[in-house]
């Protein structure tokens, strides 16, 4: 791991960097990445919210580096505001680097997930246990 930097939050989801998954140079889609951002960012906020959530939006996000076939991305999220029916989550995805023994930041945004109920309505999140 970089010595400079740390992840943020909580490990929330692990996945390897396959080729399927890259364009022509070896790197990874960037829209594979936000992908597998979004998945950590329901992973944890259904957690939170005991039940159905669905993403309401991005906000700002822009690549650093580039992640690479063989790599292992690492999707870290923390849950910054509870809202009424909203959970706002700072997510930070990174590259670990096997071959090169690092762990490098490759981007971080904000997702904003809204909890559901069984209708597909808003629904308001329960308290905390």
């Amino acid at each position: 791991m970089t010595e400079t930097k740390k992840p943020t939050g909580e490990l929330t989801l692990r996945t390897l960097a396959m080729p399927a998954d890259a364009n022509a140079a070896g790197d990874i889609f960037g829209g594979w990445v936000m992908a597998q951002m979004d998945l950590a960012s329901g992973i944890r906020a259904a957690e939170r919210a005991r039940g159905r959530v669905v993403t309401a939006a991005v906000k700002e996000m822009a690549f650093e580096l580039p992640v690479k076939i063989g790599d292992t991305l690492n999707v870290y999220t923390e849950i910054t505001r509870v809202g009424r029916t909203s959970i706002m989550l700072s997510v930070e995805a990174w590259a670990h680097r096997a071959r090169h023994r690092i762990l490098e930041k490759v981007t971080a945004a904000t997702f904003i997930m809204v909890a559901l109920d069984e209708d597909g309505k808003p629904t308001p999140v329960p308290a905390e246990e």
